[in-house]
Parts: C-alpha cells; structure tokens; sequence
C-alpha cells in the first residue's frame, strides 16, 4: 500500500559504484569523472524520492476523499490505519480502531461457514468480494459491499491485506421499498393484483372441507367525474377511504386494489350465502363518505364468483370475475352479476369475433364506412354527415357496432379502427372534392384510448395534410362516457389544440352522464347531440320532454348548436322545431348508407343549389 524506492536505475547504481572506486582511483581527472557520476546518481536518487513522497501524499489525500471506507490491515488482522470515510461510516475513528480484529465490527449475523470460505478465498486467490453485515460503533447494523485485496512485498509474500466497502443501506432500503411496491398498492396499502394473486391461490390451496371462497370485484361508478369535480387529492382519499370501510366489512378476509377505481374482496366462508352477501357489502359501501364537506353516496358495478363452484384455480377465477363485471356493466351502472357459464360461452364467442376482427382490419376488405346525413329542421337542407363502421362479415354477414365496437374498447382495438376510419373518412372526402362535389362536414366518433395516445393529434392533422382536406370539412365527436374516462386525463387543452387547427368538436349522447352541466363551461365544444333516448317517446312522454326542453334552451344560452339524434317520426320533427332546434338525424331523413349511395345524394343537392 505505501510507496516503495525502485532501485533497478542504472544511474543509481552507476554512482554507487563510482563512489566505492573513487578513492582507488590514481589520476585526479578520473577522481573527478567518477565523483561526476555520483552526482548524477544523487541526482536520479534525489528526484525517484521527491516522486515517490509526492505519490504517497496523493494516494493519502485520493483516500481521504474517497467515499468508500478503507481499512489496511497486517498479515495478523490487525487494523494499522483507516480513511475518513471509515470512521463516517462505522463511526470509529483510527485511535479507537487501531490494533483491533476487524471482527470487532462484525454485527453476528454470519456464522463460522462464511468467514471460513471468506479466508479460504482470500488466501487462494488474494482478492474477495461480497456482502457483509456489520454493527456501526453505536450498536445499528447495517450492510456493506467489501473488496478485499492482499499485497505482496518483494518476495511475494503478503504484507498487508487491503479492505474497501461501501455502505449500501439506501440500496437495500430501496430493493425493499421495490419489493414491497411489487405485493402493495401505494395509495391505500392494500395487496396489489399480483399479491392477490398470490393470497388466492394460498387460500384455495389450504380450503378446507365443507368451506368455500366468495369472491368480489367492485368498480366505482363515474370515479373520473368525481376527480373532475373535487379534485385527485380528494378522489385519492375517497379511495383510502373506501378500502378502508371495505376491509372493515370483510374482517379476515381479504381486501386488495387492482387499480384505479377497482378492488377485489375474498371471504373463506361455510354458509351459502353468497348473493346475500353481495347485498351487505353494496349496502355497507353505498352509506356516504364525507369527502371535503361533500357527502358522496357512491354507485357501484360489482362482479362476483365463487370457488370451488365457479373454479379451483386463480387464473381462471380471475378471468371469470372480470367476465361477470363486464357483463355487469353492459347492463348499465349501479349493477351486479354472478359468473355462470354461459358468460363463459359468450366470452368465448367474443374471442373468435376479437380475433376475426383483427384480420378484418389487417385486410380492409370487411370493413366499410356508412353515412347517416343531417339536416336543418326548418328546410330540410343536408348540412353534415355521420361516419358509422360497418362490418360485413364472410359467414355471419352484418355484425352490428354494438357488438364488436365494446370489444374493441375492452382489448385496447379502438385505436386502430379509430384511425381506420379517420382515414378512410378523410380519403372519401377527398375523393369527392376532386370529383368537384360540394361536400359538408363528416363527423367521426373517437374512443377513449384514442384520446389516451399521445399523437392523436398530430395524426389527425397529418392525415388532413395528406389528402389536402381543409380542416373546416371534419368534425370529432366524443361520447360524455370518453369525457369521464380518468384515462385520457384533462382533454380540455388538447380540444382546443384542434379547434384552433379548424376541426369542429361534438358531445354526443348529451344528458346519459353525470357531470354534462360542469363540461358544458369549460371544453372546447361546438355542437351537443342529444340522445335518442331522449327523443324516442316524444312528444307524448312528459319527462323526455321537459329534458329535451330544457337541454335546447340551455344550448341556447350557451350559443351551442344541438342536432338531435334518432328522429323518426313527424311528431317528433315537429316538437322539436317548436323549441328551437335547427338540426336533426334520423331514420324519418335517412338510414346509414354506404359512400356511393351518398355520393347520388351529395350530386342531387348540388344539381338542386344550381337550379
């Protein structure tokens, strides 16, 4: 470790042989030469020494910097000196250390085993390296990477051995905090999906006779909106607050979090009461929580299963779990399901129309875009068109969008079919341009995992760039359910990113969602559609009609055009020019059709505008 002379210079030795014959020498001249020589070898002695003090001073001050700890060692074991970071870190300083084994720091947590194969691999290979726990000076362990080297002197035997650690107890504690973040969910502390993986498939193990597993997955209806409208501050307290009273209710059971707004309860029960219990968790969970100064009641969708009945392993209970929710929630909010097996089939049969679709959209040829066409109420004048998917499959012909397009969104396709549409929508427009038809604005829906992806749009100008369509010509529909999908985050700025480009923006399906008033002043938007649940029992049913009212005059004020959906009949069209709405689509004007059907209708108006 400590610097030693080199004597193999030649000058060195040039001067001290020149020293021991210079007084033999008879003739002062070579008196003279060879006292010369000594000079020179002085000289190199000299300068080897003021290099080798300057190497010892650099080496000390390199240790002294050096945030590892060292500790140098004779071939007894004993301490013979230490390095700053040594006494930062064990917090023993060299007059306290010196002369010590370094076993005084060891902290007991390794047994005779492992220093007999550290010696064993010193002494064989003269270097080790490992993991070593031990006990700083004031009784807290702690763990330590050490490299162990020995040193030789001359003759190749070991003089000192040399050790060098550093502390890695911030490594540890973070390898911790990343398993336990692997099994735990960081916001409420309950079991993640992967550990509830894990305490299921221990429970159905250790299921005894005579006992079975209940088991739940909730979601909380319209989370986003409550986000939206409180806060994420508050919404993530609402959902510790939630597992909380969950846990409570399911005491020695088991309570975890998906994620999101999801959570997952497990019972070990011996009655068969499981729709029972259903209802006492949905009643327990329905009381409010005060969020704020806000009573919150929450509604919930809640699939369930139970094991062995429904099945003994974790994977497929799992699935069959999610299977029950989804089917909970085609049915609306606020709904529960068991599993049975017809889910199962069903599931099953959406796979193969998953799959299928996939190729539709990898050929194209399946697939076709239809228009419905809207119109002023007063004239009749067409002033836009809808884009709506069609596919026409081999076997089974038309599937209808009801169908496939809930897949789609459920199996993360819609943003393929989103863009599909878009540019064969866009391609169509540009077509028609080119044939010199006057067309109107198209309106294309967008899902919410197309809003969700970043490059929406820069894809939509791109594409508008590409055919050379002005921006004016295409409008994008969103559904208030996209509006409230925590996923796509806050959409405001990005819709006003593509109004100031020219597209126009739509809601659509008005007054289905919960928070239709609080959007209405603060997006982006041009146009309402309002839902055809609204208009199909007009104008006899007086509830409809006070909404459908009170929506109009709200636009109204808000300078906001409203094209209502679904009008089919002349009592309809009628009530609705008598409070104020300009614009309508509907089977009473025209069915979804294909492009070239469209294209006689475009070349119709056209003939009629000239004459």
């Amino acid at each position: 470790m400590w610097p030693t002379f080199s004597l193999n210079r030649p000058l060195i030795w040039l001067g001290a042989a020149a020293l021991a014959v210079a007084t033999l020498l008879p003739i002062l001249a070579l008196r003279l030469a060879a006292l010369a020589i000594v000079a020179l070898g002085l000289l190199d002695l000299w300068r080897q020494t003021r290099a080798e003090h300057q190497r010892r001073i650099l080496s000390e001050q390199a240790l002294e910097l050096s945030q590892d700890g060292v500790m140098i060692t004779n071939t007894a074991n004993r301490i013979l000196t230490v390095n700053p970071a040594f006494t930062q870190i064990t917090g023993y300083t060299l007059d306290e250390i010196r002369g010590f084994d370094p076993s005084a720091l060891s902290s007991g947590r390794h047994d005779k085993a492992f220093y007999d194969r550290y010696w064993q691999t010193l002494k064989t290979t003269g270097r080790w390296e490992g993991e070593v726990w031990n006990q700083r000076k004031h009784g807290d362990q702690y763990p330590e990477w050490l490299r162990v080297q020995a040193c030789h002197d001359a003759k190749g035997r070991v003089s000192h051995y040399v050790g060098m650690f550093t502390d890695i107890s911030r490594h540890k504690a973070r390898e911790q905090d990343l398993r336990r973040i692997g099994f735990e969910d960081p916001l409420t502390g309950l079991p993640n999906r992967r550990r509830l993986h894990d305490l299921l498939a221990s429970r159905l193990r250790h299921l005894r006779a005579g006992e079975g597993l209940d088991l739940a997955l909730i979601d909380i209806d319209a989370f986003k909106g409550i986000n939206d409208s409180l806060g994420v501050d508050s919404g993530d307290r609402l959902l510790a607050r939630f597992g909380q009273r969950l846990a409570a209710q399911v005491a020695g059971g088991i309570v975890g979090r998906l994620g999101g707004d999801e959570f997952m309860v497990i019972r070990t029960t011996t009655f068969d009461d499981h729709e029972k219990w259903i209802g006492s968790l949905r009643q327990h969970l329905s009381e409010p929580f005060e969020i704020d100064g806000n009573s919150l009641r929450l509604g919930l969708t809640i699939g369930s299963c139970r094991a062995p009945d429904d099945g003994s392993d974790a994977n497929v209970l799992f699935q069959r779990l999610e299977s029950a929710l989804y089917s909970a929630k085609r049915h609306g909010r606020n709904h529960d399901r068991r599993f049975r097996p017809s889910l199962e089939v069903e599931s099953d049969r959406h796979l193969i129309i998953l799959n299928e679709l996939r190729q539709a959209l990898a050929q194209g040829a399946q697939l076709e875009v239809y228009y419905q066409t809207q119109h002023r109420l007063d004239d009749g004048e067409m002033i836009g068109m809808e884009a709506l998917l069609r596919w026409h499959h081999p076997d089974h012909g038309m599937i209808l969008p009801t169908e496939f397009i809930p897949l789609a969104e459920r199996h993360g396709l819609m943003p393929a079919l989103g863009s599909w549409v878009i540019e064969q929508v866009v391609a169509q427009i540009s077509a028609w341009r080119g044939q010199g038809i006057k067309v109107v604005p198209v309106w294309v829906n967008l899902s919410a995992l197309q809003l969700i992806q970043g490059d929406l749009e820069s894809r939509l100008i791109s594409t508008l760039s590409q055919y050379r369509v002005p921006a004016p010509l295409l409008g994008l529909e969103l559904t208030e359910s996209v509006l409230l999908d925590e996923r796509a985050g806050d959409i405001s700025p990005r819709l006003e990113a593509l109004r100031r480009e020219g597209l126009q923006i739509a809601i659509d399906d008005f007054g289905t969602g919960y928070s239709s008033m609080a959007y209405l002043k603060r997006l982006p938007i041009d146009k309402l559609k309002l839902d055809r649940e609204f208009i199909r029992a007009l104008p006899h049913d007086h509830a409809d009609a006070a909404i459908t009212s009170a929506v109009l005059a709200m636009a109204q004020g808000l300078d906001l055009d409203v094209i209502a959906e679904g009008v089919e009949t002349t009592e309809q069209r009628d009530f609705l020019l008598a409070r104020g709405c300009r614009h309508v689509q509907g089977y009473l004007y025209a069915r979804p059709q294909p492009a070239s059907a469209v294209e006689e209708r475009l070349r119709q108006s056209d003939s009629t505008a000239l004459t």
